[in-house]
């Protein structure tokens, strides 16, 4: 089973000097670099670690998605933080899990004893809330469907018809270009997919400036349109019903 790590980043440069030298090269086989822009020198760093590089050409983490999956050779796509929310020492765990017949498994934020460092009142209310949404919805048996740092089968996105550039206009609207992993769980849901979690700690993000507080978020995510953008997607599959296509 050969695996891919595919690694958005967009100014990482400090994540990227802290996380890289933990990563074991030997539990991957291939590393890509998905650049959204940087000018912090990211680019160049994962070049001289001989990481492969794919620089994005439209906006929005989804799409970039999709421009880089032709380029994944590996039988199973682990997408990974560099901004230190998502720890490297449980690659290997977490590929022993797919390695068990699962479509896919997830690190999960909430199931205990794991717990988020960069959690505000904010965030973990509304990952409670699209969390308890997708399962009451579509079937999910999720503690954490939103986290990025999950693993599963290279042939999954196609099947589920989500390698296709589609029009979103809400998207547009919001201004938000929402990643893919709260639609992959809930068309994983849908179809009754073999998924599996295990628990994983999210430590606080590297170079974040402090001072965001007990309610609103330090980081540079646009949290309410990212939200909104979500809640858009939860109401369109849902209109879709089993479809998973276009």
């Amino acid at each position: 089973m050969k695996v891919s790590l595919v690694m958005p980043v967009l100014n990482e440069i400090s994540g990227l000097r802290q996380i890289l030298p933990r990563i074991q090269r030997e539990s991957v086989d291939q590393l890509i670099v998905l650049d959204g822009g940087s000018t912090d020198g990211s680019v160049e760093f994962a070049l001289e670690q001989g990481w492969e590089v794919h620089k994005q050409t439209r906006k929005g983490l989804r799409l970039a998605y999709i421009e880089v999956y032709e380029k994944i050779k590996g039988d199973v796509i682990i997408t990974f933080s560099p901004d230190g929310n998502s720890i490297p020492e449980l690659l290997p765990r977490l590929i022993d899990e797919m390695r068990k017949g699962h479509d896919m498994v997830i690190v999960s934020r909430y199931l205990p004893p794991a717990r988020s460092e960069d959690d505000t009142l904010l965030t973990r209310l509304g990952n409670f809330m699209f969390t308890r949404m997708i399962n009451l919805l579509f079937g999910g048996r999720y503690s954490d469907a939103l986290v990025i740092y999950r693993a599963y089968r290279r042939a999954i996105p196609q099947d589920l018809g989500m390698t296709e550039i589609r029009s979103a206009v809400y998207e547009r609207w919001i201004g938000r270009y929402i990643s893919w992993e709260p639609q992959l769980s809930v068309r994983c849901a849908k179809l009754k997919l073999r998924v599996a979690e295990i628990p994983g700690d999210e430590p606080p993000r590297l170079g974040d400036k402090i001072g965001g507080g007990f309610f609103l978020p330090a980081s540079r995510i646009y949290h309410f349109r990212s939200g909104l953008a979500c809640l858009y997607m939860i109401l369109e599959e849902l209109w879709r019903g089993g479809r998973t296509g276009r």
